[in-house]
């Protein structure tokens, strides 16, 4: 099969299309073959060997930790799930990944695809949608008619945090560039805000939930718009502890898990459509290299897909 794989570490110039054999399915496992697959930062940042730490890993390795496809071959001990199910995953990160024609993953960590949306949408979903979900609900504790605001709104994981917040019926601002501003709003926003011309800061105040996936100085500042017992959850490293502590604001931070029943709860608002995936551009898997110096750039409008089948 092809794959694309990198051999070293360095920029998404390292990545090469490669012929490997088709992975095996070990007893809990699925073979699925992939019809689409998507970019994430976590994929440039393990390629650079940013995440050796976090993510170990051993080269070569196929990147690619989203995946929209159908089943091909079940592990023996599988009884849920049967060749020719259209499933949605977010892969193991320390494993091959999805950008590939086939990838073998834990068996509880698939779900049922979206019905109503083609692979190409769904594969936009598992990472990002999950990150969302999980960091509203799970660890945010979003609860209706609270304020919510939402770093990065027009990327991958604040398109999907903006739908849901809106969903719960939570009030939502959102940052983002100017030329994404009217993109937010449509996605759901009460308030959105330009974050290059204007400091949230000086608008927002006693905020029930910070969302921050950018971190460093826009985590910090982002400390001051929380009321007492609030709550900042990130994707990120926690900073100011202590700082957070003195306010009575809860910090934490998180990486998303692939839940087959978050996957379930996210196809079901999709099919019923409460939410839709926000896809900026569709690439061939052979333009991968492409794709994450794109991503990389940080001005992607929701995410980019790479095209298998």
């Amino acid at each position: 099969m092809k794959a694309i794989r990198f051999h070293e570490f360095g920029s998404p110039d390292v990545l090469k299309l490669e012929d490997v054999p088709v992975p095996v399915p070990a007893n809990d496992e699925l073979l699925i073959k992939v019809y689409a697959t998507s970019v994430n930062p976590v994929d440039w940042k393990i390629i650079k060997g940013a995440r050796r730490g976090k993510y170990p890993s051993n080269l070569p390795l196929t990147p690619g930790w989203d995946v929209s496809g159908v089943v091909e071959k079940t592990g023996n001990d599988i009884d849920n799930f049967k060749k020719g199910d259209e499933v949605y995953s977010r892969p193991d990160p320390t494993r091959n990944g999805a950008f590939a024609e086939y990838i073998v993953v834990k068996a509880n960590q698939v779900s049922f695809k979206p019905k109503s949306i083609s692979h190409t949408q769904s594969a936009a979903v598992p990472l990002a949608g999950l990150t969302a979900w999980q960091g509203l609900f799970q660890f945010g504790q979003l609860q209706a008619g609270q304020k919510v605001l939402i770093h990065a709104a027009s990327g991958g994981v604040g398109t999907f945090a903006v739908q849901f917040a809106k969903w719960k019926g939570a009030y939502v601002i959102g940052t983002a560039s100017e030329n994404n501003l009217d993109f937010v709003k449509q996605l759901g926003a009460d308030e959105v805000i330009d974050y290059k011309n204007e400091k949230f800061e000086d608008r927002l105040n006693n905020l029930d939930l910070v969302f921050d996936t950018i971190g460093g100085d826009t985590q910090t500042r982002s400390l001051t718009v929380l009321k007492n017992g609030g709550r900042l959850i990130t994707t990120l490293k926690p900073e100011n502890e202590e700082e957070a502590k003195a306010k009575n604001i809860h910090i934490e931070g998180f990486g998303a898990q692939s839940y087959p029943e978050d996957l379930k709860q996210i196809a079901r608002l999709i099919d019923e459509g409460k939410v839709k995936p926000a896809i900026s551009k569709i690439m061939p898997l052979e333009e991968a290299a492409a794709a994450e110096k794109l991503s990389e750039e940080g001005h992607v409008r929701g995410k980019i897909v790479l095209q298998v089948v």
